[in-house]
C-alpha cells in the first residue's frame, strides 16, 4: 500500500511540473524575434551522415580528438609491441613500428582521409607535449635504474670498453658527416653540429631495453650480464653528459656564451649531486622512522622531478636530462625505488610513453627515401653504425682480456640503441639540425640495429668458446 501511495505521487509529481515545464518554455518561444532560419530537417539525413554531422562539432574541440588519439595509440602500440616480443623481439621495437605505421609511411599514404581526421596538424601540439611528460617521467624511471654500484665494481673494465664504444663510433659518425652534410643538413645547421649530433647518434646505447635483453636471456647473475650492464651504464652516463654540453653550446652559440651555459650546466649538476642528493637521503631517514607520510615523500619526490627538469631546461639543456639526474641521485633503498617505479610506470610506460612513438613515427617518412641514392646514404650510416659500435665494444672487450665469445656478446648488447636512440634524434629535428629524409634514416637504423641484437645473441651462443661463469651466490645462468 505504502510502495503505491509513493509510485502515485512521484507521477502526479513528474507529469505536474513536466507540464508547468513545457508551457512556460512554449510562452518563452514567443520572446525570441524570427531570424527566418532554414534548417536540415534530421529526418531526411542519412544515418551515417546525421552521426557525422552530430559528433563534428565535439571532435572540433581539442579534449576529444586527443582521447581518441590516445586510444588508437595504446591499443596499437600494445598490438604491435605484444607481437614483437612473441617473436623473440623486445616490445619497444612493436612499438616504434606502431609509430610509423600510423604515420604519413602507412596509414596516411593509403588512408590519407582517416590520417587527416586521427592526426589533423593542429592537434601535434597537445601530442607532443603529453609525449614529453611522458619521457620525462620515463627518464626519471631510467635513471632511478642506474646503480652507480655496478659502475665502481668493475669500473676499469667498464670504462674502456664503454668510452671505446662511443669514442669509434663517434668518430666514425663524424666522418660519415663528411659525405651527408651538404644533401641531409637543415639549411642553418653548422657542420660542427650536425656532425656531433651524427656521432652522439652512432654511439648511444639504450640502457633500459639492454636490461630488459638481459633479463629476459637469464643474465643478470651472470659475469658477462653484470659487465654489459656496467658497460651500458657507464655509456649511457658518458653519452648523456656529452649531449647535454653539445646541446648547451649549440643552445648557445660559440665563444664565451658557449662556456657561460657550460658552467651554469656544471654548477647545476654540482648541486644535484651534492646538497639535494645529500638532502634526500636525509629525507629518506625521516620517512624510514614514520616522521613523514608517504604521500607527503611523494610529494616532494615529484617537486624536486619537475624542478630539476624544469632547471635542467632553463640552464640551457632538455629537460630530459633534468628528470635523468633526479632520478640517478636517489637514495639507494629498494623499497622506495620499486614503490616510485610501479607507480610512475603505469602512467608512463603505457600511456604516455607509447604517444612518443607515435609522434616520432609521424615524423618519419619513410616515402621520402625514394631514390636509390638516398638508400645508398641509409646503407652506409648502418655500416657505420653496426661497425662502430659492435666493432669497438668487441673490440674493447678483447682488449680487457675477454674470450671472444663474452667480446662478441658484448658488442651485440652494446649495439642495441632503441628507445635512446629515438630520444637524441627528436632533439635534434627540434634543434633543426636533422633533415627529415636523415632522420628517417636514423629511425631506421635505431630499429634495425636493436633486431639484431636477440639473433646475434643466438648466433653467438653456438659459437664453442669457453664463456664467464656466474658470480658466485648468483642464480642466473650463463649466456652459453
Amino acid at each position: 500500500m505504502k510502495f503505491t501511495k509513493n509510485l502515485l505521487s512521484y507521477l502526479v509529481m513528474i507529469v505536474l511540473f513536466g507540464g508547468m515545464i513545457y508551457y512556460l518554455l512554449h510562452i518563452g518561444k514567443a520572446l525570441e524575434p524570427d531570424r527566418n532560419r532554414t534548417t536540415e530537417n534530421p529526418a531526411l539525413q542519412s544515418p551515417a551522415s546525421f552521426f557525422s554531422h552530430s559528433i563534428e562539432p565535439h571532435l572540433a574541440d581539442s579534449l576529444p580528438r586527443l582521447l581518441l588519439q590516445i586510444v588508437v595509440i595504446i591499443a596499437c602500440t600494445q598490438l604491435l609491441g605484444t607481437l614483437f616480443k612473441k617473436i623473440g623481439q623486445p616490445a619497444v621495437i612493436g612499438e616504434t613500428v606502431a609509430g610509423i605505421l600510423l604515420g604519413p609511411s602507412l596509414l596516411g599514404l593509403i588512408f590519407p582521409d582517416t590520417f587527416q581526421f586521427l592526426f589533423p596538424p593542429a592537434s601535434m601540439e597537445n601530442l607532443k607535449f603529453l609525449s614529453q611528460i611522458g619521457l620525462i617521467l620515463f627518464m626519471f624511471i631510467v635513471g632511478m635504474e642506474l646503480d652507480t654500484r655496478l659502475i665502481r665494481k668493475q669500473a676499469f673494465e667498464a670504462v674502456i670498453i664503454s668510452h671505446a664504444s662511443i669514442l669509434i663510433p663517434y668518430t666514425l659518425g663524424i666522418g660519415l658527416s663528411l659525405f651527408l652534410f651538404h644533401q641531409y643538413a637543415m639549411g642553418p645547421a653548422s657542420f660542427f653540429s650536425f656532425s656531433l649530433f651524427m656521432g652522439i647518434a652512432m654511439s648511444i646505447t639504450a640502457f633500459p631495453v639492454l636490461a630488459r635483453i638481459i633479463r629476459d636471456r637469464g643474465l643478470t647473475g651472470t659475469r658477462l650480464g653484470i659487465l654489459a650492464i656496467t658497460c651500458a651504464a657507464s655509456d649511457d652516463v658518458t653519452a648523456w653528459c656529452l649531449l647535454a654540453l653539445l646541446i648547451a653550446f649549440i643552445k648557445s652559440g660559440s665563444g664565451l656564451p658557449g662556456i657561460y651555459t657550460i658552467g651554469l650546466v656544471v654548477l647545476y649538476a654540482g648541486i644535484m649531486l651534492f646538497p639535494v642528493r645529500i638532502l634526500l637521503r636525509k629525507i629518506l631517514k625521516v620517512y624510514e622512522r614514520h616522521k613523514i607520510s608517504y604521500p607527503a615523500l611523494m610529494a616532494f619526490m615529484f617537486t624536486m622531478l619537475v624542478l630539476s627538469a624544469w632547471c635542467s631546461e632553463i640552464v640551457g639543456i632538455h629537460a630530459l636530462f633534468g628528470a635523468f639526474l633526479a632520478g640517478a641521485i636517489m637514495p639507494q633503498s629498494e623499497v622506495l625505488r620499486n614503490r616510485i617505479t610501479d607507480r610512475i610506470s603505469d602512467v608512463s610506460i603505457v600511456m604516455l610513453l607509447p604517444l612518443f612513438f607515435v609522434f616520432t613515427g609521424l615524423r618519419t617518412h619513410v616515402g621520402l627515401l625514394n631514390q636509390s641514392g638516398l638508400w645508398i646514404s641509409f646503407g652506409l650510416i648502418l655500416l657505420v653504425a653496426v661497425a662502430g659500435k659492435f666493432g669497438g665494444s668487441t673490440l674493447a672487450a678483447r682488449f680487457t682480456g675477454q674470450s671472444w665469445k663474452n667480446s662478441l656478446s658484448i658488442g651485440a648488447l652494446m649495439n642495441t640503441r632503441g628507445l635512446m636512440e629515438l630520444i637524441v634524434l627528436n632533439i635534434g629535428y627540434d634543434m633543426g639540425i636533422l633533415s627529415p629524409e636523415i632522420f628517417a634514416m636514423m629511425v631506421l637504423m635505431a630499429l634495425i640495429t636493436t633486431m639484431m641484437t636477440s639473433p646475434a645473441l643466438h648466433w653467438i651462443e653456438k659459437i664453442g668458446i669457453r664463456s664467464f661463469r656466474p658470480v658466485a651466490g648468483n642464480t642466473g645462468t650463463d649466456i652459453s
